[in-house]
């Protein structure tokens, strides 16, 4: 399991596949400096 970020570290870079098709990078494909990731896994 990957630690948990704390407060100041840096968001690591990922690539995420959508649910509609394509994907986001993240953090780079965000347009701004703050920004509120929140995972949900829905149901399974």
């Amino acid at each position: 399991m990957a630690e948990k970020l704390g407060p100041g570290d840096s968001f690591p870079d990922m690539t995420l596949n959508l649910v509609g098709g394509g994907s986001i990078n993240l953090p780079a494909d965000l347009k701004t400096t703050y920004t509120v990731i929140f995972f949900y896994r829905g149901h399974w």
